[in-house]
């Protein structure tokens, strides 16, 4: 590792005791709770588009009636307008139970490992893993966003 003048602020720096395996595996835990984090963006698109998609149909069965096919208006309000995507939930319902059970949980572990292992900080390994690729004295690969290191 860099000396303190050369390298990562503080925060990104390996605590005194920390082994390789364990910031092996804070990193590798960080990258799962990332892809948890995108998959949660993508439940909530879901959650947005199927809101857009439901207010939608107003203007379908309007059409659909305008247009004389009062049978055809008459099932989508009737039997999809406002009609749970899973059984008992709308998407709002999903995102909640989501966020406080599975996402809450994830959140937590991740929080409580890094604090019990590694004093709280966050991107060890990537830290580490900027050190080794970048050019020391390039611009563009100083280590802290102050520019210095």
């Amino acid at each position: 590792m860099a000396p303190h003048g050369d390298g990562p602020d503080e925060r990104h720096r390996r605590p005194t005791g920390v082994d390789d395996g364990t910031v092996a595996a804070l990193g590798r835990l960080s990258e799962a709770l990332e892809t948890v984090e995108r998959a949660r963006g993508h439940l909530y698109s879901l959650h947005q588009l199927i809101g857009h998609a439901d207010l939608m149909l107003d203007d379908v069965v309007e059409r659909f009636r305008a247009a004389g096919h009062d049978g055809i208006a008459d099932r989508i309000a009737e039997e999809l307008l406002g009609r749970n995507v899973i059984a008992g939930r709308w998407t709002f319902q999903i995102v909640e139970d989501f966020d406080d059970g599975y996402y809450a949980l994830f959140w937590d572990l991740d929080r409580q490992a890094r604090d019990e292992l590694a004093g709280g900080r966050r991107h060890l390994y990537e830290a580490e893993m900027k050190e080794r690729r970048r050019t020391r004295g390039r611009p563009g690969h100083e280590a802290r966003p102050d520019g210095t290191g």
